[in-house]
Formats: structure tokens, sequence, C-alpha cells
């Protein structure tokens, strides 16, 4: 029989009445060895499948099902802290539900909930897949698997998204105790003036688009798993070409998570020149962090109000490009991939943005003007990529573990583009690596015809221009495999 490990345990004192107890859990696939919640069924029998309701708390907290004879009431003996609020909520709203579960010795144990019907009661937002989203939400985890047994399939939330002052007032009372302190209390100002007739209806509006943005993100715990060593090796050489060093370098930085299963106290700057790589490192650092990520092109920004936002004051006012960030990924943990930082520029009259990013990087919290509030950054991981690290200001270059990305060598470039690009663009267009053949001298007219350029840009280029070139020769005039000397390439790419 399964064992509970709970990590804590607390009476939970809500009534008089108050049959169950609380207790901490960091589970995100509930089961019967981790459930939700735990219901005494010893004076009755529940099934795997039991629809009900929970009692409103004020009177009992019970679970009450119609057994066709009558009503049957079932005391809740153990919950896990998480779903306390939601609990109410439910019964308060008198919401009717699905629980599955398991039975042992006389305990249910509770690992799916789900809406049972309309027309119940008081549905509030949960005609919106309001509950599938906060169970998820709650759980922190993605969308279960579905089952090939057809009574374990369900509809999942992630696509609701609070937008309706309702739901984002649901939510609040659900999940409010899962926020950080600073934006729980943030979000009930914040509701009090999209509530309020004594402020302008624009004022309304701000208040409950900010209130969407900010709720709409998961803000999750600065607890990172281990990475795997050599995982995380496999994932750099994927993306990087030898440069052993380089790689050796990037993993002695990230791999401190191990220990302090937190962020490393410095983000990455790569630099070097165009074409090596830089961008295709900082999407591999992310895989291997596995978090999501997010690009900011420094080069397209002369603004610092571009990243902070805008006041409320103004009618078109919005949040900030970093803002927005958060809200695409939807979550607070996630990696910045800040491109060509030496590019950053100022406007007329205006300070250079680049200064903006201090207080993402040193984790402190970050203020965005229309979201009036400071937004935890100790999830988010910097990378930033840049050409030339002399342009880069002193204050923002010690934020940074640097580290130099030199260019290839032409026997590099040859080895590259043979067992690396090639191939890429072949399996890109659909063609086998017997239709499209380039000799060794061919390659080495490639290298040649570029020797001028950094990177491998236009290594992929000219590849491009190969493979698009043999597919029209063998689509086209019947061609069962097309080879490129030495001559063919320069005829080709000159």
């Amino acid at each position: 029989m399964p064992v509970f490990d709970f990590t804590k345990t607390s009476t939970e004192k809500i009534s008089a009445v108050c049959t169950y107890e609380t207790f901490e859990s960091r589970c995100c696939e509930p089961s019967a060895a981790s459930p939700i919640m735990v219901i005494d069924s010893r004076m009755g029998c529940l099934s795997h499948h039991t629809n009900g309701v929970f009692t409103d708390p004020a009177i009992r907290t019970s679970f009450e099902t119609d057994n066709g004879d009558g009503t049957e009431s079932f005391d809740i003996i153990r919950i896990d802290s998480r779903f306390v609020n939601l609990l109410k909520w439910l019964g308060e709203h008198k919401i009717k539900v699905r629980l599955s579960g398991k039975e042992y010795e006389g305990e249910y144990r509770v690992y799916r909930i789900r809406e049972q019907a309309f027309g119940q009661g008081t549905k509030l937002s949960a005609e919106d897949g309001f509950l599938q989203f906060m169970i998820e939400r709650l759980l922190a985890s993605d969308p279960p698997v579905l089952s090939d047994d057809e009574d374990e399939k369900e509809e999942t939330g992630d696509e609701m998204k609070l937008t309706s002052i309702q739901s984002i007032s649901d939510f609040i009372t659900c999940a409010g105790n899962t926020l950080p302190d600073n934006i729980r209390l943030w979000a009930r100002r914040n509701m009090a003036v999209a509530r309020s007739h004594e402020v302008s209806a624009e004022e309304r509006r701000h208040a409950q688009r900010a209130l969407s943005i900010m709720l709409n993100i998961h803000w999750k715990s600065n607890f990172f798993e281990s990475i795997d060593p050599v995982k995380a090796g496999k994932i750099l050489d994927e993306e990087l070409f030898g440069l052993e060093s380089v790689k050796q370098r990037i993993l002695e930085t990230i791999i401190q998570i191990n220990r302090t299963h937190t962020l490393p106290a410095y983000g990455l700057l790569l630099a070097g020149p165009a074409g090596v790589g830089k961008s295709q490192i900082a999407y591999a650092v992310a895989r291997i962090l596995k978090l999501p990520w997010t690009t900011l092109d420094m080069s397209s920004i002369n603004d610092p109000e571009q990243l902070t936002g805008s006041s409320r004051v103004y009618a078109n006012a919005k949040p900030g490009i970093i803002m927005e960030a958060f809200s695409a990924s939807g979550e607070s943990n996630l990696v910045f991939i800040i491109n060509e930082l030496d590019k950053a520029t100022a406007s007329k009259g205006s300070a250079n943005p680049a200064d903006v990013l201090l207080t993402l990087l040193d984790n402190l919290g970050f203020t965005d003007n229309y979201m009036e509030c400071m937004i935890p950054t100790v999830g988010v991981y910097p990378i930033a990529t840049a050409n030339d690290k002399d342009k880069i200001s002193a204050p923002l270059l010690s934020r940074f573990a640097v580290i130099d990305i030199p260019d290839y060598n032409e026997e590099e470039k040859a080895k590259i583009f043979t067992d690396f690009v090639l191939p890429k663009i072949l399996k890109k267009m659909s063609l086998k690596s017997n239709e499209c053949l380039v000799t060794n001298d061919g390659v080495k007219a490639v290298v040649e015809l570029y020797k001028g350029t950094t990177g491998i840009r236009a290594l992929e280029q000219a590849a491009e221009h190969i493979a698009a070139h043999a597919l029209y020769k063998i689509e086209v005039e019947n061609a069962v495999e097309v080879c490129y000397d030495k001559e063919d390439i320069i005829r080709l790419l000159s």
C-alpha cells in the first residue's frame, strides 16, 4: 500500500467543526500515493469516480454525494495546504464536482477533481475552465498525459486565461497564498481600483489589464533542479563544434546549480564575431536549465521606457518589453537572452536603455511603470551576446561571466561544413546524403570563397544554395545524384 510522505503537518482551525489537517507537498502529479486530499470513508463506500459537492466550510468540512437512497456525507481528514482556499471556494459556491480516487483501509485518496455539470448553484468562473486552470496552477504542472481509458480523459485548463474581474477575483481567493507577498498585496489593491466607482473608467481598465497580465504569470519558487553534466555536454556539442575550453567554461558557470539549487550569481556574456553561434549557445543553455527563454534585441531599443513601460496616466499606456516577456512565457523562471548588448544606444536626451537592465541582472527585482509593482527576478537567468564587449559599460560588464568565443579557422570551417552544416540543410530539404555530394576540394573551395567572413553563417547560406541546386537537378532534370567538385562550386557560388 502506498505510504504518505508528509513534509509537515499542521492542524487547520477555520471553524469549530473543521475535520481536516493540512500537509505541505511539492507534488506536481497527484496520485493515490500523493493525493490532493484524503476523505474518511469508514462509514460508507466511495467509488473510483464519485460525484458530489463540498459543503460550505462554515458548516462542515465534508464531501456530500447522492447514493440513490439519499445523501451521504464524508469528512475530509487531510488536504494539501495549497488547495485549502480552493476547497473553501468550491464549498461556498456549491460547485458540483467529480472526484477520482482510490480506497485504502477506510481512506478515499483523491488525486483528481473535475467539474461535473453546470447549472448547480453559483458557477462564477467555473464555466470557463477556471477549476482545471486553478488545479494546474496550484500543482505547478503541465497538463496531464491522457490515459487510454476514456473515463480517465479530461479537459485541461491550459487555455484558460484570467481576463474577467470575476475570474481574477476567484483566482485571488483560491490561490492568493501561493503568490509572492508583494504581488498578493498589489493584486488586492488593484482589484479594489478595478471595482471602484470612484475612479475613472480608464483607471479601472488599466487596473484590470494589469491584474490579468500579472496573475496569468506563474510565479514560481527559486528552487532549481540539478543538471546532468553529461547531457549538458551533449547539448552544447550539438550547437558548438570544437572550442572545448568555451564549453567547459559555460558548464563551470552553470554547474553551481547542482549544489545551491539556485541560479548562478552571474549571467553569461558570450562575446565574439558575428556568425559563430552565440545565440545558438544561449538557446542550448536554456535547454540545459530546462527553462523557457525570451529574447531582447537591444539594437532596436533606444529608449528606456521601451523596457520599463509607461505610466497609467496615459490612455495608451502599456507594460514594457521585459514585463511582456514574462507574460508571453507564462512563468517567472526563464532565460533572458539579451542580443547585441553592445548595440544599445540612447536616443536624444534619454539614458542608455542598457542601464535599465542593472536591476534585472542583480536579481533584486524589476519595477515596471505600468504594473506599478516590484517584479521578482530571482528566477531570471540572463545570457547576453555581443560582438564587441569593449562597448559595454563597466557596471553592466561586471554583472556577467564573460566568455570569449573565437572565430573558427579554415580547417574547422571545412569540418563543420561537411559534418554539420550540409547534413542539416539536406535533412531540411528532405534530400538523402547520396543525392547531394561535395568533394573534399569542393568543400575547400566553399571555405576559400567565404574566407573573408566570420562564423559559419555564410557557410550555411552556401549549403542552402548547393542543396537547392541539387534538388532542382533531381526534380526537373531527373538526375539521380549530384556531385560538386571545386570547379562546380566556384561556378555555382561565384
